[in-house]
């Protein structure tokens, strides 16, 4: 079984948490294009999550092997949900048919 608990994880929290600090961009002064601080600084808080997000997914990534083996599990797994409801429908006939 997978477990998605790695530390990696852990970064996500970044994007999500640096925006909540308000002393970082409770200013006007550096502007950038003429852009004031708030403004340039929000759109870098964006590209700070697609960043950590493309960190994180290519960290935590599965093997092709790993991949291979859930595939594996999950047709197993749907062969036996497959032949459980084949099993019900044929006893529920059987029992209309009584």
């Amino acid at each position: 079984m997978r477990s998605d608990r790695s530390p990696w994880n852990w970064l996500l929290l970044l994007p999500v948490v640096v925006p909540l600090i308000v002393p970082l961009y409770n200013h006007v002064e550096p502007t950038l294009f003429g852009w004031p601080l708030f403004y340039w600084l929000q759109l870098a808080f964006v590209a700070l999550g697609v960043l950590t997000t493309v960190l994180v997914y290519r960290a935590t990534r599965r093997s092709p092997a790993e991949q291979a083996a859930a595939r594996a599990a999950v047709a197993r797994d749907a062969g036996r949900t497959t032949t459980t409801r084949d099993t019900t429908t044929r006893d529920t006939t059987r029992d209309q048919e009584r």
